[in-house]
Parts: structure tokens; sequence; C-alpha cells
């Protein structure tokens, strides 16, 4: 018995090795196809699902304005991120999202003055820049009374300082 390969074995083993790769790249060809098929059907499937984005209600109610004393209410700040402001003869929302690079100030009621934690712009209790590299003040919303006494905010109308915007009506809430 002999240890070498014949020509008819080595022959064999060549047409089996081509028979294999063949069927691999059959096989893999076949994947690909499938792959593409089921993108094609999930893409139709997916057709019919629209894309909702669910946001928060622009319009909302913070209570009666007699519940707020004068200075700065953070009542609100973590829900809807805005600050009601009562000075004596009115009210208004102030929006807590920095001018400069959107970031949530601080109230600081032993400064008086909102204090922005990153880059340190600072604004007065009514939202007028004072310090840092804030361009303009922070934003009001329209304020107005709802039909059963409490304050109605709406998110959707703002008023900008550098505009002379907070005088005019809805600006402010009349005490």
């Amino acid at each position: 018995m002999s240890s070498q390969i014949t020509t008819e074995e080595k022959s064999l083993d060549d047409s089996t090795k081509a028979v294999n790769r063949r069927r691999a790249l059959y096989l893999l060809g076949w994947g690909f196809i499938g792959v593409f098929l089921a993108s094609v059907v999930g893409a139709a499937i997916r057709f019919f699902f629209p894309r909702i984005l669910y946001e928060p209600p622009t319009k909302y109610k913070v209570g009666f304005p007699f519940e707020y004393s004068a200075g700065v209410s953070e009542r609100f700040k973590k829900q809807f991120r805005v600050w009601i402001v009562r000075e004596v003869d009115k009210i208004y929302v102030i929006q807590a999202k920095c001018t400069h690079l959107g970031c949530t100030p601080n109230w600081l009621a032993s400064e008086g003055k909102f204090k922005c934690p990153c880059h340190g712009s600072g604004f007065t209790p009514d939202g007028v820049n004072i310090e840092g590299p804030a361009p303009r003040p922070l934003e009001r919303f329209k304020v107005a009374i709802a039909d059963d006494g409490q304050i109605m905010v709406d998110e959707s109308v703002r008023f900008r300082g550098e505009r002379s915007e907070w005088g005019k009506s809805g600006a402010f809430l009349s005490v």
C-alpha cells in the first residue's frame, strides 16, 4: 500500500471542492436576493405606518394668579421649562432657556438673577441679559386668563425683548 495519492483521487478531490465552491456562491447569491426582498417588503409595510412626533401641549394652565407671590416661581421649571414671575402689577411667563446655546439657567434668589451654569450668562428677574455671552434677553410666552380663572400659557406665541414686544397685549397679565 502506497501513501501516494493517485491522479484519480486528486481529480475527484478537486471536483468536490469545485462543487462546494459553486454551492457556496449559489447560496450566497440567494442570500443577497433574500435580504433585498425582505428589505423591500419591510419598507412597503413601514409605509403604512406614519411617523408621528408626540410633543407636549403648547397651551397649559399654571394655576390661579393669587397662588403666586411677588418674585420668581420655579414651580413649572422641570415640567414646562418656564418661570412664572409676579411683579407688583403684572404676571408674565419666561422661558427657562438661555438665548446663548439653549441651556437651562438657574434662579439664584440670593443674587436676584438667573444664571446659566454652562457659559455664565446672567439675566435680571425680568429676563434682560446683563452678563456673559447671551446675545439677547430671555423670551416670554403669551399669558391669558382661562374661563375657569387660571393662568393659561401659550408657548406658540413668543415675545422678544430686543424687539420691544414685552409691552404688547398677551405678554403679561395685569394684576
